[in-house]
């Protein structure tokens, strides 16, 4: 089931304007009612789709992500955007370089599919996430459809559940789109 990891010479299919149809920043910052004072996590940030806006909102944001390349294009995004509330954080989401209890909520966004040891990435996202704190993983459906992974890639929002029970987590799912999904637990 594990996906190929997306490649940044892509990332600008990331910033497409279709996607806020599907699944708008400001969708998900409703979810996990960010606060002002809150710390995000943005596991897979990517090159910013959601890193930026969050910035926006929230007192700081650890951008993780595995791939230097795809943090340095949200660097210089972050800069023409005075976004200087961001760390930037080089790291796989089975060993998250970041400390105990950081984060007041965190996200994965369109990146568990490409994940090899769910059960690994789990336990680091209860260790970075203060306890009572929300978690959001964001996946494409298993459907087929022109954006996304490819279908056998994809994780169902049924298996997602079960993956988040398996862990010790009372999954809530929430649709955004017949493509999208969160689901979304308290850590």
């Amino acid at each position: 089931m594990v996906g190929r990891r997306f490649k940044p010479g892509k990332a600008d299919r990331l910033l497409d304007p279709k996607r806020r149809e599907i699944i708008s920043p400001e969708q998900v910052m409703s979810l996990l009612d960010l606060q002002a004072t809150d710390h995000v996590a943005d596991l897979g940030a990517g090159n910013g789709y959601l890193t930026l806006p969050f910035a926006g909102a929230v007192e700081k944001v650890y951008a993780v992500d595995i791939e230097k390349q795809m943090l340095d294009l949200l660097r210089k995004r972050a800069l023409e955007q005075s976004g200087n509330n961001i760390d930037y954080v080089v790291s796989d989401l089975e060993s998250i370089n970041l400390p105990d209890q950081v984060a007041d909520k965190a996200i994965a966004a369109f990146v568990l599919h490409e994940v090899p040891d769910l059960t690994k990435a789990f336990k680091e996202f209860k260790r970075i996430l203060k306890p009572g704190q929300m978690f959001l993983s964001l996946e494409w459906e298993a459907i087929e459809m022109d954006m996304g992974p490819p279908l056998h890639e994809r994780i169902s929002s049924e298996e997602m559940m079960r993956i988040f029970e398996e862990n010790g987590l009372k999954p809530e799912v929430h649709h955004f789109h017949e493509a999208v999904y969160g689901v979304l637990a308290k850590v």
